[in-house]
């Protein structure tokens, strides 16, 4: 039961990052019907703006407390993959609109790669220790015993549920209560006919792209305190895995994304929990990986329209 319930917490804990990722693929999707395989590495430019903003405030503002650093390099951190989202937006994705599919898939992977190498370029192609601002000291959930390991929660690890579940829950509001909100509705559903109402279809969809990138500057932030490092190449199984979410819950459903990025964070932690023991250790915990893209190739066969199958567009 200790281990139960420590996968379900380390579930918990991977699934709020993955639906944070995957909100943003679901936003983009809604309105443009395209993948943005870019978005994990936004994910990563994120994480290592952060990183190189904590530098500087530590070393040039050393009284300031731990809180009020992390903090401001995250908004700085959210700043520039906000403007990250844009540019990519306007210039590789707004040209290709009317093109066919493929064009704006294989220009996805193109910006992906040159998000990496710039990176590599700017910030090394090593592992970079990423501070923990955060108290690491774990709390007892279940109190460890001679015979039983107990579980734990790391105060980090509470913050990333929280700051998470607030994140989904304002942009549902966004979506369903803003003016905003009905505008990307519109033009998810028609944007021929929402430009005729007075809605700016290109303002709506650059905002959906600035606000999902942003987004995804939270999570890079949140996997490099959780993990401790940040390097050039860490948004790439994260954002395949956020995909594979956001499928799971129905591409396209925002509510969809939340509950497929916690369900694949719940199954690959229990998988990697129990699979030693179900396969007599002859797999072990580093097959984790393997459980999202078995999910996804199952949602594919058996319900390719997701758990909750409903587009943006269908409820505007």
């Amino acid at each position: 039961m200790d281990i139960f319930i420590q996968q379900i917490l380390n579930g918990f804990v991977l699934g709020s990052v993955y639906a944070i990722i995957a909100l943003g693929y679901t936003m983009v999707y809604g309105i443009l019907g395209i993948v943005n395989f870019a978005h994990g590495d936004v994910l990563m430019v994120g994480a290592l703006v952060a990183l190189s903003c904590i530098g500087v405030l530590q070393n040039h503002f050393p009284g300031l407390g731990n809180l009020a650093t992390l903090t401001i390099a995250l908004v700085i951190a959210a700043a520039v993959c906000a403007a990250v989202g844009y540019t990519i937006e306007r210039f590789a994705y707004r040209p290709l609109r009317k093109a066919p599919r493929l064009a704006p898939l294989i220009t996805a992977i193109g910006v992906s790669l040159l998000l990496q190498t710039l990176a590599m370029m700017i910030w090394s192609r090593n592992p970079l220790p990423f501070p923990q601002l955060l108290p690491t000291d774990p709390l007892s959930v279940i109190k460890a015993t001679s015979t039983t390991p107990g579980a734990v929660i790391s105060i980090t690890e509470i913050v990333i549920i929280v700051v998470a579940f607030v994140i989904m829950a304002g942009l549902l509001l966004l979506v369903h209560k803003t003016k905003l909100g009905r505008a990307m509705r519109a033009v998810a559903e028609n944007p021929g006919n929402a430009s005729l109402m007075g809605v700016n279809p290109n303002f709506v969809i650059s905002s959906t792209f600035v606000i999902g990138s942003a987004l995804a500057a939270v999570a890079g932030v949140m996997i490099a305190s959780e993990y401790g490092n940040a390097h050039f190449y860490m948004g790439f199984i994260p954002g395949l895995k956020a995909f594979t979410a956001a499928v799971l819950g129905g591409i396209g459903n925002l509510a969809g994304a939340m509950v497929g990025g916690v369900l694949l964070g719940l199954i690959e932690q229990l998988g990697a929990g129990y699979i030693g023991h179900l396969t007599n250790d002859v797999f072990g915990s580093n097959y984790q990986d393997v459980f999202a893209f078995i999910v996804l190739i199952v949602v594919l066969v058996f319900r390719p329209s997701g758990l909750l199958g409903e587009r943006v567009a269908d409820r505007a």
